[in-house]
């Protein structure tokens, strides 16, 4: 175990690093930009470990492992903010809203309205973000027209205000902002160029949704460039994804 916080504590070093050589190229202060470990596939003792290192925002993509681990962490007595980043099926809302504190990945009206009812039975306030397909944005930061079939997920950008605006009228929600993923085989900073435009609109509607999660091992340069305020890093900490076992 020993070893394993050695390695963590060396990559988070690592990913710091990273993270504030991208703020100064942008002139940010790295104060801005909060770091989401993506612990899917390993266990609750790195959540434990990375807590120890000060990293409290975890990120998972499949409720068959978050769940488990936000109880494990609740029993150790350890207070993690749970990010859940992965797609979300609406017969899931009521698992999910029971230990997540911000979702994503609402990329649809029917959802939003579940997970607010959920949240509101389970008498927690959850915050949301929208996500934005960016599986169209050309390289030069123009969408494509007509829209391809997103392979990342998201709400398409014409449909986000709609999308912003059935999280905002959630009592139990609160609309904290947007994400995105770049697409694959595509340039990242295009992409992220698109979601911020989509930040900026959803922001001027509701100005107290500030987040754009946005980012990962490979990009994040080119996201916090954009103006990503959390960005969702895997790979560069934790190691190579192991087999997900059901």
């Amino acid at each position: 175990m020993t070893d394993r916080l050695a390695e963590l504590a060396a990559n988070l070093a690592t990913v710091r690093s990273r993270i504030a050589a991208a703020c100064e190229a942008a002139g940010r202060d790295p104060a801005e930009v909060t770091l989401i470990a993506v612990t899917k596939t390993f266990g609750v003792a790195d959540v434990l470990l990375l807590s120890q290192l000060g990293v409290t925002d975890i990120g998972e993509n499949r409720d068959a492992e978050a769940a488990p681990k936000a109880a494990a962490c609740a029993a150790a007595g350890v207070t993690v903010r749970w990010h859940f980043v992965g797609q979300l099926q609406v017969n899931k809302a009521a698992r999910v809203v029971a230990y997540a504190d911000m979702v994503h990945s609402v990329d649809r009206i029917r959802l939003a309205e579940a997970l607010g009812r959920r949240a509101g039975g389970a008498g927690r306030v959850v915050d949301c973000l929208v996500q934005v397909s960016l599986d169209d944005t050309e390289p030069d930061g123009a969408a494509r027209s007509p829209a391809g079939a997103g392979s990342r997920g998201g709400a398409d950008p014409a449909e986000v205000p709609a999308v912003a605006a059935a999280i905002a009228a959630q009592p139990s929600l609160r609309l904290a902002g947007v994400m995105g993923i770049a697409p694959l085989g595509r340039p990242a900073r295009p992409a992220y160029a698109r979601l911020r435009e989509m930040a900026e609109l959803v922001r001027a509607a509701h100005p107290a949704a500030r987040v754009m999660s946005a980012g990962m091992s490979a990009d994040m340069g080119e996201a916090i460039a954009e103006g990503a305020t959390h960005v969702r890093i895997g790979t560069a900490l934790l190691g190579g994804r192991r087999p997900f076992v059901r």
